[in-house]
């Protein structure tokens, strides 16, 4: 029996079981209860990667856009100039946040539907 600790101190237990039950109905439940919880776990490993990505590049769009604000403060051309290029990795990045949200969506749906399609 594993258990691995995911976000919000919520804790999965993974146990892995016997398949060779010789057809015993309850030991299968419990085969698939195992497959299912062992899912769960594959499931929160990569919501947890896909949102600390997501964190990564805001906290980069965040020090961008204090570097954009001191920039438009200071008003010298160089520093207005250099806005220009910031603004757009600051778009980038909002392109790429995108981008995850969309593939952890499709990811999330196709997980669900193999699921509904697996009972």
């Amino acid at each position: 029996t594993t258990t691995t600790t995911v976000s919000n101190n919520r804790s999965l237990t993974k146990t892995n079981k016997d398949k060779s039950n010789g057809g015993d109905a309850a030991a299968d439940a419990d085969v698939g209860y195992a497959e299912e919880e062992e899912c769960d776990v594959e499931v929160w490993d990569t919501l947890s990667k896909n949102f600390k990505q997501v964190q990564t590049v805001l906290d980069h769009n965040r020090i961008l856009i204090q570097q954009v604000n001191e920039n438009h403060q200071s008003r010298t051309p160089d520093n207005l100039v250099k806005n220009v290029g910031l603004i757009r990795e600051i778009n980038r990045n909002i392109s790429k946040v995108q981008f995850i949200y969309s593939d952890l969506s499709l990811n999330f749906s196709n997980t669900v539907n193999q699921r509904g399609r697996a009972k």
